[in-house]
């Protein structure tokens, strides 16, 4: 029950953070046709305003949008004139998904057995050494990283492609570049939790009944410990998803990201609200999904 009314109520959200989004790019100077008017006459720029219904009260166009987004038409694109938002999304959507796909298991694959090994073997040289490059991984945002593997492994070595999206070579770099950040914020969480758990009383329990130690660390410590990044997952895969904008254009990868930064700059006001509208749905929707998954890896959380 709790988790139906929390999916209903992501129905009002979404519409209020359409609406935020919908004035705002209107508030923001200039126009979707201030280009045009280099070579297009007054009178055809009116003309496309009319055909846009840009020319209509605010609260009139919004209830149009509104109405057609219930029906999952985000609109025309006002830049891109020959297609539609959907049809924008639906030729993006699927790259960026790949790309925070493939970045969000590379993270969990990276970040978890790092972490585990720096607590148990706290105190240890290599341990230290696992932390300094979970703390480094953090600290390097991905507009820095993403050069430097390209000037090692791509003008350097010439091991892989400087950037685009045409083979299973050319995702490498942009899902490395992708993933570092969130594997070091993942290896810190599973190594704050696997300290805490070690010196439980379970612990001590499970190693008082002469249990293996490798039974002791995996099969009890890290369960209890990942929680914490099974609750970190549904926001670090939206992120995942959401901020992949910065590594698709580093790269010149085709997602919905590059079609969000050239929509705000030429000013796309329905390009913009569906793909702020498509990021929020996955925000929540996924948050909601790390919800229900934390519930049933631990019967103690019960949702009143």
């Amino acid at each position: 029950m709790y988790f139906l009314k929390r999916l209903i109520a992501v129905i009002p959200l979404v519409i209020l953070i359409s609406l935020f989004a919908f004035c705002l790019v209107r508030i923001a100077p200039g126009g979707p046709f201030d280009k045009d008017r280099a070579y297009a006459s007054p009178a055809v720029e009116r003309n496309l305003r009319a055909k846009y219904h840009l020319d209509e009260p605010l609260w009139k166009q919004y209830g149009r949008y509104l109405g057609g987004l219930v029906q999952g038409d985000f609109g025309p694109s006002l830049k891109y004139r020959s297609h539609s938002v959907t049809d924008i999304i639906a030729q993006g959507l699927p790259v960026t998904l790949t790309l925070g796909g493939f970045a969000f298991v590379l993270a969990l694959g990276l970040g978890v057995p790092l972490g585990f090994w720096a607590a148990v073997r706290d105190g240890a040289r290599d341990s230290r050494m696992a932390e300094f490059l979970a703390l480094l991984a953090v600290c390097v945002p991905n507009f820095v990283v993403g050069p430097i593997l390209v000037m090692i492994f791509s003008i350097k070595l010439q091991w892989l492609p400087v950037a685009l999206w045409e083979s299973p070579m050319h995702m490498i770099l942009p899902v490395i570049t992708l993933a570092l950040y969130y594997a070091g914020r993942v290896a810190r969480l599973v190594k704050e939790g696997m300290s805490e758990v070690l010196n439980s009383g379970f612990i001590v329990t499970a190693r008082a009944k002469g249990l293996r130690e490798s039974v002791v660390l995996v099969k009890h410590a890290l369960k209890t410990a990942v929680l914490p990044v099974v609750s970190y997952s549904g926001p670090m895969l939206a992120n995942l998803l959401t901020g992949s904008f910065v590594v698709e254009n580093i790269f010149q990868v085709p997602g919905i990201g590059v079609f969000l930064v050239n929509g705000s700059m030429n000013r796309d006001y329905t390009l913009v609200v569906g793909l702020v509208v498509l990021y929020a749905v996955l925000l929540l929707v996924l948050n909601l999904v790390a919800d229900l998954i934390y519930a049933l890896l631990d019967p103690r959380v019960r949702y009143e």
